[in-house]
This record gives C-alpha cells, structure tokens and sequence, in this order.
C-alpha cells in the first residue's frame, strides 16, 4: 500500500481538513546501472574534491551558492531552515479562481489528497463546491524545506492538489521568434481555415487514456526479459523507508465556521492551537530526561564495584 509523502491539514476560510499527501503519478522509466564492461563491475559516482583528488564524506559536504562565477557564500543548514516557512503542516487556500485562469505551463507535478479519520465530511463539503462553482483554490504547501505554489481541484471522486510552478519559472512566449501576424499575413486563406476545420472534426473523440500506451517501454521491457532468458542475470529491489501517518481530526460545526469565514473572511493561522500543547509538553520532557539520567547513574554506580573486583582479580593473578 502508498505511504503518505506528507501529513497535515487542508484549510479555507476558519475550516481544516486533516488530510493526507499522495503520489499520483507512477514512474514507469527503466533505470540503468553503468558497468565497467571489463568485468561487469558497477562504476560508482563518488564526491571527489577538486583540487586534492581525494573523495569527500557526507559530513563534511556544506551547500553554497555560486552568486558569480568561481565565486561562492557557504550557507548552513540552518540558514537554509530560517528561510523556510513557518506552516509546515497546513495546506492553506489563499484564494479560489476560475478553473481556466490556470494555463497548462504551470502545472509540475500531481497529488491525491485523501481526508484523514473522520474527515470525509469538510473533504467532500469543498470537493462539491468546486464542482459545482467551477473554482480551484490556489495555496501554499511547505513539504520538507521547501515551500511549493500549488492548486486544490477537483477529479471525480477525489481532491487533487497540483504542485505549481512560480511566474520566474516559467519562459516569455516574446522571447522567441514566434508568428504572432494575422493568418492572411501568412497566406492562408478562409478556404484553408475550413477545410482544416472539417479535418479536426472528422478527427474528434473522447480522450480515452487507456487506449495511449508507452510503446518504447514495452518493446525495450521485451528486450530486457529476452536478455534475462539468455544471461540469467537477477536483481534485487531495496524498500523504501517507511513515511509517517498520522492524521486525526473532530466533529466540527460546518456551518458555523462557514458563517464565520463569510462574515470576517478569516483564515485559520497555521500554528496557533498547538503552541500551548508543545509548551505544557516541555516540562514533562524535562522530567522524564532527568528520570532517565538518575537511571543511568543508578547502573553505573552497581557495575562499578564488580568492575573494581575483576582488576583486583586480575591483579593477583598477576602477582
């Protein structure tokens, strides 16, 4: 079964919704290995500093930013941490558009969002008013460090979220040589305009998806099995590490939060419930390291003296 790529809440107006992050793309690339044809041996990609030739552990690789050329500022780990926003866990609407106002160039990559435990009621409450109003939400969503545009829709059954691309990620139509005159400026005439009009229509169909298949993958799929018979050659697949769910939620008046987000067109704030949680945890977290401590000190004071004995032991042996 899917794990969840993140956990938290989806949030409109005073309304949250405990959800869940799922993938909804499949990679289906084939991945190669490169060997040293010599003797079939993987070739490695190793971290190798520059100037001595000699490879680099993991702990002593710092990020920095090349701000000219041959020019770097080193930033640590908690720069790049400071920088991040603070609503980690929430997925909050900031405003709802018209579904066409969203051109195909910023769509990066889909999500499922699946409602946590006993959420079904707010996740298909929004899920119906976007079908019915034609409207997506846009939002923001922090997943690890890194804070991504996204859009809330609709698909059948399901809420998508869609990771979007930012306005300076995306390249001007104007910066390229593009035919931007009228159609006669071009030679073509009504005449043509229509019959290629006629061809599209004689063209037309429903987009079955399931009749579209990546012919590439099958035929070279074919080619590897057809090697697999002929070398015997085996793989082994590694898991992946287990992700962390825990989404929960309460029964909660609809409508009186709906009433409210018309009336003050408030937004919930991200962090503001669990503070006061995280601050009656602190000094329980205190006791019990200090429980553990007077522990480890117990164990240590009753090995001591047996450890005395097997040097005085050893000693007389010795002797």
């Amino acid at each position: 079964m899917a794990r969840p790529i993140w956990t938290g809440t989806l949030s409109f107006g005073l309304l949250n919704v405990p959800i869940r992050l799922m993938t909804a793309e499949r990679k289906v690339d084939l991945h190669f290995r490169m060997l040293d044809q010599r003797n079939n041996q993987p070739v490695r990609y190793e971290r190798v500093n520059a100037e001595s030739g000699e490879e680099v552990p993991w702990k002593d690789i710092v990020k920095a930013y090349e701000y000219s050329k041959g020019n770097y500022v080193v930033l640590e780990e908690s720069d790049i941490k400071s920088a991040a926003a603070e609503a980690h866990e929430t997925v909050e609407i900031d405003t709802f558009i018209d579904a066409g106002q969203l051109t195909p160039a910023y769509f990066e990559k889909p999500y499922f969002l699946v409602p946590g435990k006993k959420a079904e009621k707010g996740y298909v409450l929004l899920r119906e008013v976007l079908k019915r109003t034609g409207k997506i939400g846009i939002a923001r969503v922090v997943i690890r460090t890194r804070e991504y545009l996204c859009a809330v829709m609709p698909q059948e059954e399901a809420l998508m979220l869609i990771l979007l691309r930012f306005p300076q990620e995306l390249v001007d139509a104007d910066e390229y040589a593009l035919p931007d005159k009228a159609a006669s400026e071009y030679r073509i005439s009504d005449r043509e305009l229509d019959m290629a009009g006629e061809l599209i229509e004689s063209m037309s169909g429903k987009f079955e998806p399931e009749h579209y298949k990546d012919e590439f993958r099958e035929r070279l799929t074919a080619v590897i099995e057809q090697r697999l018979k002929s070398k015997g050659v085996t793989t082994t697949l590694e898991e992946e590490e287990p992700a962390h769910a825990n989404a929960t939620t309460n029964v909660v008046d609809f409508m009186a939060l709906l009433k409210k987000s018309i009336e003050g067109k408030q937004r919930t704030p991200a962090k503001g419930k669990d503070e006061p949680e995280k601050a009656e945890k602190k000094p329980a977290a205190k006791k019990a390291a200090a429980k553990k401590a007077e522990s480890a000190a117990k164990k240590a004071s009753r090995k001591s003296p047996a450890k005395k004995a097997t040097a005085t032991r050893k000693g007389r042996k010795a002797g």
